[in-house]
């Protein structure tokens, strides 16, 4: 078997969730996303991200607009629509729930309290 295509998968898993977490504390700018994923250890190509913002976009979970750049073209900044901080907020339930059942279950059924003010940074 072979772990790093399992490892790609876990990270698969959370991609949009991580994303959609850095969108949710303001306007950003698809670099800074791909900067702060490299932060935490969770590298993402602009092959990946675009085409996921895209698709966040076009399910109107997103929304975005062109500022002017004085080196260069306009850059698209992206931010949650109201129907994306719902869809979110689902997520991150859903996420709360997994995180504290493959804790329980990895830490011989010891549940854990998942506080989602952690997420909201």
């Amino acid at each position: 078997m072979n772990i790093e295509n399992t490892q790609s998968q876990m990270r698969k898993g959370v991609l949009e969730f991580c994303i959609l977490s850095i969108i949710k504390r303001g306007e950003v700018y698809p670099s800074d996303i791909i900067e702060e994923m490299k932060r935490a250890n969770l590298n993402i190509l602009e092959g990946t991200l675009y085409p996921l913002l895209t698709r966040l976009k076009n399910a109107d979970l997103l929304t975005y607009r062109w500022v002017e750049s004085t080196g260069g073209p306009p850059r698209k900044y992206f931010s949650l629509t109201d129907k994306g901080a719902s869809f979110y907020a689902e997520l991150q339930a859903t996420w709360n729930e997994l995180a504290n059942a493959v804790h329980a279950l990895t830490q011989n059924g010891q549940a854990i309290s998942i506080d989602p003010n952690n997420f909201n940074q």
